[in-house]
């Protein structure tokens, strides 16, 4: 699969021939003259070729490439191994549909297949509570986002009359969507915002996301890195068209990317469990990604989904190097010193660290200052500082995940044995770093104000970059200059990442967090947000469930069931009198009964006019 996405990446030019996209038909679904002509829009079952997919492409497949050479060693000696490559593959299948559709029709396909394959991957091992527990968690958070989206497409398709991206996308169809009726383009958009939510793992349905760890950590590095979580950025990137029309879902989605990237920060300063710090690094970081979205910086957001498959990947596969080598161990407390039992795993995840932190030449520094800068640009001011701020804490962060983990003394138990690294588990990750020290290169200028490469690529599928007001605005950079732009990032890592070490150092990782301070029980029980989902919609909808049954199954179902049987009782016990047992009594009600027949048979004689026959 990777080498057919290089193939595309590099016939391109001859496959375009000077156009925008190209899309792939292979048969009408709906609405052809053979085929459910009747269907009120017409749906054709094909796939589109352009810049942004060509990039989404390349991602899923490259990263999913090494990850599957990773699984190959990581998963030797699974029992299940066959089952666990089924999926996988399926998995990448699923999203390589997503990102190639031609429609919003098709790719809703392999948005819920990407959604039942996360839900197979994560509960991979079934036998044990916890995967399946979670497994069903990611599974039933996002239905909620795909309602969403499912509700939004189908008010698209009534407003629109199409679907398909090349129609759909036309200056008149827009139009006419703008003005479409009950639902006009703000709410249209805000419901497939909610399906981004959903698969990208924003506030208020990140909750999937943490638990999905207890799959297998390339599975974690997959969903996390290149796939179902970047879902949602894309699907936002590709109805750019559309969501250029509505400001105000813009602004909500920018707010809601710099809320979450925050919220996620801040939660994941206070975990011990080494893929728990990653899975909300990785929300946190697609905060970011909806930041870039939200503010216009289209191609900035896609740059740094791109920067962050690599170093992100590189840094749950790092993790799982370590589990497999402390035979499972998860609470970083109970690690440190292993950059000299595993120096090729360290040295990576030092690559990672660095790139994830924003060290100025690595590809997340470049990355994430475009979208910073982007929201200046853009007239975000409030987004952009808060974004700087969470920068450093990321930096924070990161800084105490990696010296908690290969710094320091060995707190690694005496009796336990550190399996040895293993070239088929090191290749990837060296990969990996490679790309991670050369991928933002790939994306921008030399120089901040260079020039952005991946913006111009990508420039014919997001033709939103191309208006005046966009041109204007990057040519003054808003109220901060690029140069310095690029210094108060420095400035943030610097902030973030000197705080870490002095953490470090002082053993504030080693002894732990004070338990008993209110910010850290704030932090650890996550804004107490979980805690009033789980009282709401779980207690609460337990409480309504049992309610609804009471009202329902026992007053009216069972109440008519119990009513007729109480009448058959009824008028059982009053005529139970006629059955006493006895012969002669049932010998005088027979006789009776003939003597009231005879009656009236003489009555009706006698009644009978003369003559009549």
């Amino acid at each position: 699969a990777f080498a057919a996405a290089l193939a595309l990446f590099f016939s391109r030019a001859a496959l375009l021939a000077g156009q925008p996209y190209r899309d792939f038909v292979l048969y009408d679904w709906l609405g052809s003259a053979d085929n459910l002509a009747w269907a009120p829009l017409h749906v054709p079952l094909g796939t589109r070729v352009d810049a942004l997919s060509l990039v989404m492409g390349l991602v899923v497949t490259g990263v999913g490439a090494l990850i599957h050479l990773y699984s190959v060693g990581y998963m030797a000696e699974e029992e299940r191994y066959a089952r666990y490559f089924t999926y996988l593959n399926l998995f990448m299948f699923a999203m390589l549909l997503l990102v190639l559709a031609n429609n919003y029709l098709v790719m809703f396909i392999g948005w819920e297949g990407v959604g039942l394959c996360s839900y197979l991957l994560i509960g991979f091992w079934f036998d044990r509570h916890a995967p399946a527990q979670a497994g069903k968690k990611a599974f039933l958070v996002n239905r909620v986002g795909d309602w969403g989206f499912l509700v939004g497409m189908i008010a698209l398709a009534g407003a629109a009359g199409t679907l398909t991206f090349s129609e759909l996308f036309q200056p008149e169809t827009l139009e006419k969507v703008r003005h479409a009726a009950p639902l006009g383009i703000g709410v249209i958009t805000l419901l497939l915002f909610i399906g981004a939510t959903g698969k990208s793992a924003q506030l208020p349905l990140y909750l999937w996301l943490p638990d999905a760890m207890e799959g297998p950590t390339p599975v974690s590095a997959l969903i996390h890195a290149a796939t179902m979580v970047t879902a949602g950025v894309y699907m936002v990137a590709r109805s750019a068209p559309l969501f250029d029309l509505a400001p105000g879902t813009q602004a909500i989605i920018a707010t809601v990317g710099v809320v979450t990237a925050l919220f996620a920060a801040l939660v994941a300063i206070v975990q011990y469990d080494i893929k728990r710090i990653l899975a909300y690094s990785t929300i946190s970081q697609l905060g970011f990604m909806f930041i870039g979205v939200g503010v216009g910086a289209y191609a900035a957001g896609i740059a740094h989904l791109v920067t962050h498959a690599f170093f992100k990947a590189l840094l749950f596969l790092s993790a799982g190097a370590v589990l497999h080598a402390l035979h499972g161990e998860l609470d970083i407390r109970k690690m440190g010193g292993l950059s000299r039992a595993l120096p090729v795993t360290a040295a990576t995840a030092l690559i990672g660290w660095l790139a994830i932190s924003g060290l100025p030449g690595l590809s997340g520094f470049y990355s994430k200052d475009q979208i910073i800068e982007g929201a200046f640009t853009h007239g975000y001011p409030g987004i952009g500082w808060l974004a700087l701020f969470v920068a450093a804490i990321t930096a924070f962060y990161m800084t105490r995940f990696f010296l908690g983990v290969f710094a320091g003394e060995r707190r690694v138990g005496p009796h336990v044995h550190i399996h040895r690294e293993t070239p088929v588990m090191n290749w990837p990750l060296v990969a990996l770093a490679a790309l991670s020290l050369v991928g933002g290169w790939l994306v921008v200028g030399f120089l901040p104000g260079g020039g952005f490469r991946l913006e111009q690529f990508l420039h014919p599928a997001l033709p939103a970059l191309g208006e005046a007001e966009h041109e204007a605005a990057s040519a003054t950079h808003g109220p901060i200059g690029p140069w310095s732009m690029a210094g108060l990032s420095f400035i943030a890592f610097l902030a973030g990442g000197g705080l870490g070490v002095l953490g470090h150092t002082a053993g504030w990782y080693t002894r732990g967090w004070p338990e008993k301070a209110g910010w850290v029980r704030l932090l650890e029980n996550r804004f107490y947000y979980d805690w009033l989902l789980h009282r709401v919609f779980v207690v609460g909808g337990a409480a309504a469930c049992v309610a609804v049954w009471h009202l329902i199954d026992v007053l009216v179902i069972d109440g008519l069931v119990n009513f007729t049987g109480r009448v058959v009782n009824f008028f059982g016990d009053a005529f139970r009198w006629l059955q006493t047992g006895y012969v002669r009594s049932y010998a005088l009600t027979v006789l009776a009964g003939a003597a009231f027949v005879i009656g009236c048979l003489l009555w009706l004689i006698q009644a009978r006019p003369a003559g009549a026959p």
